[in-house]
């Protein structure tokens, strides 16, 4: 995949970062959460319920697995949604010069400084990064413009997806974290259906959910439940 293809996106005519700033229904994969009916038929189905944005994280995997598993849902997903890489910006890397149709990466508070990351990727490339404290954001604002499209503000409500989680913000405390940032904020921690309109009330440029498309008996309705609620 050229440059020239990651700067237009064939879904819409944008370029990805600026579909990024505003990602709707957002899915961060699990593999374990997605059972019999495994990752790529997971995120098929997602893709087909209307969501726009898929985020690759395989916490468990090998790196020669996590790196199969982008370019298995990079193939699966075409030119429907933005795929990004979780953490390991080396496999976005790879994916890109494979030809994969990735988009960018994003990265926690522990993994590479982002302005390091930014560099890497390029200026085309969407990088979003986890954030959840005033600190974060003092930190982020010290960066040069552009070095990141979104932030990844949680979590929500308590989730036994990600067990190490920080203090759960609530909506509430999201609504003032997203205000007080720089960048477009997409909610993520134990989001349920019933907090999608909320927290797009509260100043959400998207909802990323885990459990509620990869555990869900019909990922393509849930997903397509989600994006009924965000559209409201």
């Amino acid at each position: 995949m050229s440059a020239q293809d990651l700067a237009r996106d064939p879904l819409t005519g944008a370029d990805p970062r600026a579909r990024a700033r505003s990602t709707g229904i957002y899915l961060v994969t699990d593999t374990a959460q997605c059972g019999p009916r495994g990752l790529v038929d997971t995120v098929r189905a997602a893709v087909a319920g209307g969501i726009r944005t898929v985020q690759v994280r395989e916490k468990d995997a090998s790196a020669a697995e996590f790196y199969a598993r982008v370019l298995a849902v990079a193939e699966a997903v075409g030119d429907r949604a933005l795929v990004l890489v979780d953490d390991r910006v080396d496999l976005y890397l790879a994916a890109r010069a494979a030809g994969a149709a990735v988009h960018g990466v994003h990265v926690g508070q522990s993994d590479l400084p982002v302005a390091a990351v930014r560099q890497l990727v390029g200026p085309d490339a969407v990088v979003g990064l986890t954030a959840n404290t005033p600190e974060h954001l003092a930190a982020l604002a010290a960066l040069p413009a552009g070095t990141v499209d979104h932030l990844g503000a949680g979590v929500i409500r308590p989730t036994a997806t990600k067990k190490d989680h920080p203090e759960p913000l609530g909506i509430d405390g999201f609504a003032r974290f997203a205000a007080a940032a720089p960048v477009p904020c997409v909610a993520i921690g134990g989001v349920t259906a019933a907090d999608v309109a909320p927290l797009r009330a509260a100043g959400a440029s998207g909802v990323a959910v885990v459990s509620a498309v990869c555990a869900a008996a019909d990922p393509r309705q849930a997903a397509a439940d989600l994006v009924r609620e965000w559209n409201r």
